[in-house]
């Protein structure tokens, strides 16, 4: 018999801060960079009741864990519900299960920062988000971690949820943050633009983007599905979280190689690679680079980990039992 920790999503909510989970996350990449093992997820559907259940894991052998997440969406509920299962790398032995609700947009949102970090220029001070929500906040609570932005413009088609997501924001950063009326006004002279939206079809129109402008597209994560047009694919040094993802589920791709406008060899590099200085980022200034993100074990691994180590410290979370299956199994 072992113990574990459960942890809820009230329990990790303030445990870390939008820049602790960004380092913990840039060193997961770091180390799938080096040949930590990831894979893209796996999807099951249903259509009566219509959900959909996801998992995906990766292996983080310099931080001593392992494990993934675990989530269904629809189904009778009608809601989504989230697992991580967190074990020790060496041992094997579960260490932790966290309702992985609350953290979702912090250790998504420090992928994104990552794939900013390690391909927006230095001096990038203008942001362009597109999307409004959870994910969009997650996004630019950790990006202004890892660049000094002087201003933010956000475009959502409802205008007043841009509005509320611009006031709240302006008052909470130094830069300026203000929303604006069209995708084109959003990218106008942005250095950085993030895409966190529910789009199915291009949020905006590649040719818009400036010279070294960097993308990361976080929304979509299915093969008829993107935020990305054919356009900025073309036009741009296409690097993804993981590169069996970028042929499996990465819709803005799929799309740009079935128009032959990219190949499979226009896969610069995985994320990790980049970071781990493996692969070379950005080049020149006025190149364009995209990330695309489409959630892997990676962050989840790594941002479990820091929530759990947080946890200890703090002494919150429950304690449960496991039984070894070498007693479980036979009964003794």
């Amino acid at each position: 018999m072992t113990t574990a920790l459960f942890l809820t999503s009230d329990d990790v909510t303030d445990l870390a801060s939008p820049r602790a989970y960004v380092d913990a996350v840039r060193e997961g990449y770091q180390q799938r960079g080096d040949g930590a093992p990831a894979q893209p997820r796996s999807k099951f559907f249903r259509s009566d009741p219509g959900g959909m259940l996801t998992s995906y894991a990766a292996i983080l052998p310099d931080t001593g864990a392992m494990g993934g997440y675990m989530y269904s969406a629809g189904f009778g509920a009608g809601d989504a519900w989230f697992m991580t299962p967190l074990f020790d790398a060496e041992s094997g032995e579960p260490l932790a299960l966290l309702d992985g609700a609350s953290m979702n947009p912090f250790k998504t949102g420090a992928a994104g920062a990552v794939g900013v970090d390690a391909l927006a220029r230095d001096d990038a001070e203008t942001l362009a988000i597109i999307g409004s929500g959870a994910q969009a906040r997650g996004q630019l609570r950790a990006t202004t971690t890892v660049r000094e932005f002087t201003d933010v413009r956000v475009y959502s088609p409802t205008t007043d949820h841009r509005e509320a997501f611009a006031s709240e924001f302006d008052d909470r950063l130094e830069a300026d943050v203000r929303a604006v009326d069209s995708s084109t006004a959003a990218l106008r002279g942005a250095d950085v633009v993030i895409t966190a939206t529910r789009a199915s079809e291009p949020v905006f129109d590649g040719n818009d983007l400036e010279p070294g402008a960097h993308v990361t597209a976080m929304g979509q994560y299915a093969t008829d599905r993107r935020e990305l047009d054919t356009t900025t694919l073309e036009r741009a040094t296409y690097v993804p979280d993981l590169r069996e993802r970028a042929t499996f589920d990465a819709g803005a791709f799929l799309a740009a190689l079935e128009a032959g406008v990219v190949t499979e060899d226009d896969i610069h590099a995985e994320l990790g690679e980049v970071v781990a200085g493996n692969a070379p980022g950005r080049t020149s200034a006025d190149e364009i680079t995209v990330f695309d993100s489409g959630g892997t074990g990676i962050e989840t691994v790594a941002a479990a980990y820091l929530l759990y180590e947080r946890a200890l410290e703090a002494g919150v979370g429950t304690e449960i039992e496991f039984s070894p299956a070498s007693e479980a199994l036979t009964g003794e």
